[in-house]
């Protein structure tokens, strides 16, 4: 089966294979708001854990390699996951609030005042 890319899939269709895999394994039952945001917690915080104790300059020779990428990729895949579960589950779209987000945040964040800045949206 050949594996589709970002592409070639859109993120209803990301919903319905989360939906099917959970349903299989009868897992509804554990996917309430609460223990669903605490699996995107609890896989994001493994995947900062990839990159403890890394320097910047070892973060960017490791990010080449193949098999740590690899590592975060299952990673991210885990977070996403837990996400995608959440917002089918209690209906969200995520495209619609998304785009609603990054509008707010271009408010909060201009460009003249954000550009090349790392500062929160209240120090600027």
């Amino acid at each position: 089966m050949k594996i589709p890319t970002d592409d070639h899939m859109n993120i209803q269709e990301l919903k319905e294979i989360v939906r099917k895999f959970s349903r299989e394994r009868d897992w509804d039952k554990f996917h309430n708001p609460k223990d669903l945001a605490i699996g995107v917690v609890t896989e994001g915080s493994e995947l900062l854990e990839l990159f403890r104790f890394k320097s910047e300059e070892e973060i960017k020779q490791i990010m080449n390699q193949d098999e740590f990428r690899k590592k975060v990729g299952e990673e991210i895949s885990d977070v996403l996951y837990f996400i995608l579960r959440f917002a089918d589950l209690y209906g969200f779209d995520i495209s619609m609030e998304f785009v609603e987000k990054m509008r707010k945040n271009a408010t909060k964040y201009p460009i003249e005042k954000s550009k090349g800045n790392n500062k929160k949206y209240n120090e600027l």
